[in-house]
């Protein structure tokens, strides 16, 4: 009877420690999934920044070249109606200090 119980009792530690072992590796795993998503968001963040880059120097290229189309002279439009809003802004935000 006492050898069952500590056969059990031996069973249960070794699913325990089992346990454990996979808690810990599941962690590490977590924590590199963790890093690799704050990287990936990262990279997004860049890649996004330079394709809005490069759009701003598209429209300023094809304004420069008078190549517009009736759709990109509003998309300008569109833009430089935005920037001037946020230099508005700007404007009174400094004004309130």
């Amino acid at each position: 009877m006492q050898d069952q119980l500590h056969q059990q009792v031996k069973r249960i530690s070794d699913k325990l420690q089992q346990l454990l072992k996979q808690h810990q590796q599941l962690q590490k795993q977590y924590t590199q999934l963790q890093e690799q998503h704050t990287q990936t968001k990262e990279e997004l963040n860049r890649k996004t920044a330079l394709t809005d880059d490069l759009q701003q120097k598209v429209a300023v290229l094809k304004t420069a070249t008078n190549n517009l189309t009736e759709a990109d002279k509003k998309e300008l439009e569109k833009r430089l109606n935005h920037y001037i809003k946020e230099i508005d802004r700007c404007i009174n935000l400094m004004g309130e200090k």
